[in-house]
């Protein structure tokens, strides 16, 4: 026996897969799921949301012939990720709970029950690869299929939680992963991949929101001008083209969002490109930041490409970095992730984006 695994599992391809792949590696393989959508005010999800079905878990679990527990933590979900989630909307911002979630509620969870119960690795369906470096330092790298790369939402993991972590599928195209599990008769080769938040009700969200956060307000041109009326802030992020509702002779974006003012602000495409940014709330895998001057890449959004560019510490909880080319639409309280090459080293949190030199 190789060692216990502890998989966490959603009920999806990816994670069911990765159970799949250690148990026939000859590891003893438990899957746990955590249960993160009863927090105040939550609309039924009748135990299924975007990313996660308990009842899929648990047929997951019985094909693969290992026990399986679910927990409740939606008290620390709502207190950990969801109030910030709320108050980042409330300052103007568009946040990513995902790698809020990974780094200070889905990963410490789930290591403190492995460590209770005995668990000698945590596992997930991620699509990142842990590489040894040189002097055997665990690495975290890029899954190898560009397009279904994850490492982005894993800034926040350090190299101690990389001795201990496996990801089975990181080393795997989407595509095999769909076809091992057809070619075993696991019921999650049928299920279509997870797209949005996984909180949200149809692509809604409103409900987490207050009447006056929903409250229409001025679409106001960068000298001020109002041209429109948006209808709650919360529903625009910037670089954001439809959904306007403004007719004018060349396109316009949301370039800025004033909550103070209650006030969207639009622009030309021009205006949405910027040559750097600050990020806080910081993490680095190593525990310790690139050398100023470092050359990286950064990204962004999920979405995107890493865009290369040059490291700039300002202190122990901020960065910023200048990139090689401006980048359109950078948007406060997004995941900036930083890459050497293949290599995650870290990343934070957007704060702002900056329009003049670092």
């Amino acid at each position: 026996m190789k060692g216990r695994v502890l998989v966490l599992m959603s009920g999806g391809v990816d994670s069911t897969v990765a159970a799949f792949l250690l148990k026939s590696a000859g590891y003893e393989v438990e899957g746990l799921t955590f249960w993160f959508w009863s927090f105040p005010g939550a609309p039924d999800y009748q135990g299924r949301t975007k990313c996660c079905s308990l009842d899929l878990t648990a047929l997951a679990a019985a094909e693969l012939g290992i026990p399986h527990r679910t927990i409740d933590a939606s008290a620390e979900f709502y207190k950990r990720v969801l109030r910030d989630f709320i108050s980042r909307y409330r300052r103007g911002e568009t946040p990513n709970p995902c790698g809020r979630c990974n780094r200070l509620l889905r990963f410490p969870l789930a290591f403190e029950y492995a460590e209770k119960h005995g668990f000698d690795f945590v596992a997930t369906g991620h699509h990142a690869r842990i590489v040894r470096g040189e002097g055997g330092a665990p690495e975290l790298h890029r899954g190898i299929e560009p397009k279904k790369d994850q490492s982005y939402f894993l800034y926040g993991l350090s190299a101690h939680d990389l001795e201990r972590l496996l990801f089975p599928v990181g080393g795997m195209r989407k595509a095999e992963v769909f076809a091992l599990a057809r070619a075993h008769h696991l019921h999650a080769a049928r299920l279509p991949e997870s797209q949005d938040l996984c909180f949200t009700v149809d692509g809604r969200f409103d409900f987490l929101f207050s009447n006056q956060d929903l409250a229409p307000g001025p679409i106001i041109d960068r000298r001020g001008r109002v041209l429109g009326e948006h209808k709650g802030l919360f529903r625009y992020t910037i670089g954001q083209r439809r959904g306007l509702g403004i007719a004018a002779a060349a396109p316009l974006y949301v370039v800025g969002i004033d909550p103070e003012k209650n006030a969207l602000i639009v622009g030309s495409e021009k205006d949405l490109y910027a040559p750097g940014l600050i990020a806080s709330e910081v993490s680095f895998i190593s525990g310790t930041p690139p050398e100023e001057g470092a050359k990286l890449s950064a990204k962004i959004r999920y979405r995107s490409s890493a865009a290369p560019c040059t490291f700039h510490p300002l202190s122990d909880d901020r960065f910023a970095v200048r990139f090689d080319t401006p980048q359109r639409a950078i948007t406060p309280g997004q995941i900036v992730a930083l890459y050497d090459g293949d290599r995650l080293l870290g990343g934070g949190t957007i704060e702002k984006a900056i329009f003049d030199r670092v």
